[in-house]
């Protein structure tokens, strides 16, 4: 099992030359998910040679242009390539409204369907699954409505020990399936019980990843993100600005770093810089004074994980 995540954009407001707004493709168990589509998401989608066809479902964050300006743009581009494979986007209600306008007045319409994904629930809710991976929402605290996102492997099947498996001629190949499911054997006459635990190994450690975009620092997100691998956390600001923060319900480094800390993840990762400081190490140093085991989002730069 493993995660990838590459950082696409990582910073706040308007794009500049080398500070791209939020933009992030995350693979998890051989699915693939573009979070956030800020301006400029598809070149730089073209500059990490990452495929547009194999992007069927998007989710954003909240309506603030920083987070969804490429999203028109990337659509428009998927009809012109003859995209065939349906589109799912997951975001705030009146998402759906806006891009159908823009296509609408444009008469850009897609020969691929798009299916829209209104959220307005201010409490975590499932929003996605199949058989490998599930997505839930995580309410944030923002001037508009603005949720991130928890992406969860589910847990595997445990696997056989062959050995222990092997001097139990009782065990036929048709009773593999219930062990890997974590049943015990049990002969068909009743008589014989073998312990799961005896004849199969535990599964791996399934993995999470979640991305918390713009938000006040809300402790409220500590119980939903506990023993999160890798976290993305929104640090706009440093201490020097903790009340334009407040005014402007952001976070800061330190904030990031408390959450994480409270949580338990294993990985820090921060991102969505203001554009008022230009030494970003600074970040790092604030939120290590409460949290060691963390990193700066940069544009192109790829965090893995493997369990």
């Amino acid at each position: 099992m493993s995660i990838k995540l590459t950082i696409l954009g990582c910073h706040s407001a308007t794009p500049r030359e080398n500070a791209h707004p939020t933009a992030q493709y995350l693979e998890i168990k051989s699915r693939n998910f573009l979070i956030d589509c800020g301006e400029g998401t598809q070149t730089l989608l073209r500059r990490h040679q990452i495929s547009f066809s194999k992007i069927k479902h998007i989710f954003i964050s909240h309506l603030h242009g920083d987070h969804f300006f490429g999203l028109i743009g990337l659509i428009a581009t998927f009809g012109l390539y003859n995209r065939e494979h349906d589109l799912h986007i997951y975001g705030p209600k009146g998402l759906k409204e806006i891009i159908l306008l823009q296509l609408k007045h444009s008469k850009s319409w897609t020969n691929y369907k798009l299916f829209f994904h209104e959220l307005e629930s201010r409490e975590s809710e499932l929003i996605y699954e199949d058989k490998k991976v599930e997505v839930h929402t995580l309410p944030l605290d923002h001037r508009i409505y603005t949720n991130g996102f928890l992406f969860k492997e589910k847990k595997g099947e445990r696997k056989l020990n062959m050995e222990a498996v092997g001097s139990y001629p009782e065990i036929e190949v048709c009773d593999f399936h219930n062990l890997k499911k974590g049943k015990d054997f049990r002969s068909a006459d009743g008589e014989t019980t073998i312990s799961n635990n005896e004849l199969t190994f535990p599964p791996k450690k399934a993995l999470s990843y979640a991305f918390c975009s713009d938000t006040a620092y809300k402790p409220e997100l500590v119980p939903l993100l506990q023993g999160v691998d890798l976290l993305y956390h929104e640090s706009t600001f440093l201490e020097d600005k903790k009340e334009l923060a407040s005014i402007t319900k952001h976070t800061t480094a330190k904030d990031a770093a408390n959450i994480a800390s409270q949580a338990n993840v294993s990985h820090l990762i921060l991102g969505h810089f203001s554009n008022r400081y230009k030494d970003l190490d600074a970040f790092i140093s604030e939120a290590q004074t409460i949290y060691k085991n963390c990193s700066l989002a940069e544009t192109g730069k790829i965090f893995e994980i493997k369990s």
